[in-house]
C-alpha cells in the first residue's frame, strides 16, 4: 500500500487499512517535523505468531512508529509494510489508531475472547511523547479494567504516571505488571541512541514512584550495547542504579539487530563510533541475535549484580501489581511462586 497521497493537510483521507486517514502536522517545538496519521483501525488485538520469541500471545499497539527514534528498535521493519522507510519515516511518520480504546472495549467483550493476558508497549511505545496529545492509553487500561482482563505495559516513557489512579483500579481486579526499559546511564550516549526518550534518570524515577506507590515495576535492561555499555563497570552502574530505584527484579537483554533496524543501526555506529563497524559485523555476523556466549557472559554478569544489590532477575509473575485489597480477596486461594534463576543465557523478554 503506497502513502503517495498523504499531505499535510487535515482533510487528506486516503485509504489504508480500508479506513479513511487524516495527516496531521503540528507545529510545535516538540512534533516539529512530525507526522500523524489518523486511522480508524478494523481490529486492535494482535495475536503474536506462535514462532516468536515472546512470553505471550496477544499485544495491542495502539500506535505504529515512534518519536523515541531509538537506532536499534526491533518495530523499525514493521514501517516497511506501509511503504515507508524504517528511518526517518518510523520516528517521524506515526501511525494513530485514534479508535482504539472503543475497538479494545468491543473485542474483549466478544464471545470468543477467553480474557487473555494482553501485553502493550512491545512493538512500539504505548507512551511516546503522542500520546500526551492523543490519550488513547486510559481509554485502553478503563476497558481492560472493565473487563478483568490482565495486562502488563513495557515503558520508556514517563508519561505513564498521569495513568497511575487508573493502573491502581485496574490491580484492584485483575493482575497488572509494569516494566521500565533502561539499558544504559551514559548521557552521551543515550543522546544519540535513544534521541526523543526520557533520560534513563527520569525512567528510574518513574520505578521509584511506582514503588513508593505501592506498585512492583521491574525493569528491562535493554538493550545492552556490545562495546558501549556492556563493560563491569558500566553493568555495575546500571544495575545499582536499577536496585535503588526500587525494581523489584531486573532482565538484561543483548541488542538483537534485525533487518530495518540493523541497518539504521549500523550507519548510526559509522558514524558516532566508526571503529566498532568491524567488531559488530562480526559479532552478529550469524544473524540478528548476538552469539550464545555473549548472551550468556551479559546475563550472567547482570544476575551476580543483581543478587548484590538485593534484586532478583525477572521470574514469572514477579512484577504483577496486586492491589492491596485484591491480595487479601485471592490468599487463600494462591500460593507465591517459587524464586527460580532462569538458565545462563537465557534473554527472553519476561513481561508478564
Amino acid at each position: 500500500m503506497r502513502w503517495t497521497n498523504l499531505t499535510d493537510s487535515t482533510r487528506a483521507a486516503p485509504t489504508l487499512f480500508g479506513t479513511d486517514v487524516v495527516s496531521r502536522t503540528i507545529d510545535t517545538p516538540e512534533f516539529r517535523g512530525v507526522t500523524f496519521h489518523e486511522v480508524r483501525a478494523r481490529s486492535v488485538i494482535n495475536r503474536v505468531p506462535g514462532a516468536s520469541r515472546m512470553p505471550f500471545t496477544h499485544t495491542v499497539n495502539p500506535y505504529r512508529g515512534c518519536t523515541h527514534a531509538c537506532v536499534y528498535c526491533f518495530a523499525r521493519k514493521t514501517h516497511s509494510y506501509l511503504d515507508l522507510d524504517t528511518g526517518l519515516d518510523f520516528d517521524s511518520q506515526i501511525v494513530v489508531k485514534v479508535n482504539a480504546p472503543e475497538l479494545l472495549r468491543r473485542e474483549l467483550a466478544a464471545p470468543g475472547w477467553r480474557g487473555e493476558h494482553i501485553a502493550m508497549g512491545t512493538n512500539v511505545d504505548t507512551y511516546q511523547r503522542a500520546e500526551g496529545r492523543y490519550r488513547l492509553m486510559p481509554g485502553i487500561i478503563r476497558a481492560l479494567r472493565d473487563r478483568a482482563n490482565p495486562f502488563s505495559i513495557l515503558t520508556k516513557g514517563t508519561l505513564i504516571l498521569r495513568d497511575l489512579p487508573l493502573l491502581r483500579e485496574a490491580a484492584a481486579v485483575t493482575e497488572v505488571g509494569i516494566s521500565v526499559s533502561v539499558g544504559l546511564l551514559d548521557a552521551e550516549l543515550w543522546r544519540t541512541v535513544e534521541p526523543g526518550t526520557p533520560a534513563p534518570e527520569r525512567r528510574l524515577d518513574v520505578v521509584r514512584a511506582l514503588s513508593e506507590q505501592g506498585i512492583p515495576c521491574s525493569v528491562l535492561m535493554a538493550p545492552v550495547l556490545p562495546y558501549l555499555a556492556d563493560s563491569p563497570a558500566r553493568l555495575r552502574e546500571t544495575v545499582r542504579a536499577v536496585a535503588a530505584a526500587g525494581a523489584t527484579s531486573v532482565t538484561p537483554l543483548a541488542l538483537h539487530l534485525r533487518p530495518g533496524a540493523r541497518e539504521w543501526f549500523m550507519a548510526w555506529l559509522a558514524r558516532h563510533h566508526p571503529g566498532l563497524v568491524r567488531r559488530y559485523e562480526v559479532l552478529y555476523a550469524d544473524g540478528a541475535y548476538a552469539p550464545r556466549w555473549y548472551q550468556r557472559r551479559i546475563t550472567g554478569q547482570v544476575h551476580e549484580l543483581a543478587a548484590e544489590y538485593g534484586i532478583g532477575p525477572a521470574r514469572p509473575g514477579a512484577h504483577r501489581f496486586r492491589s492491596p485489597e485484591r491480595a487479601e480477596t485471592d490468599a487463600p486461594e494462591s500460593t507465591p511462586a517459587p524464586a527460580t534463576t532462569p538458565a545462563p543465557g537465557a534473554t527472553q523478554l519476561t513481561l508478564l
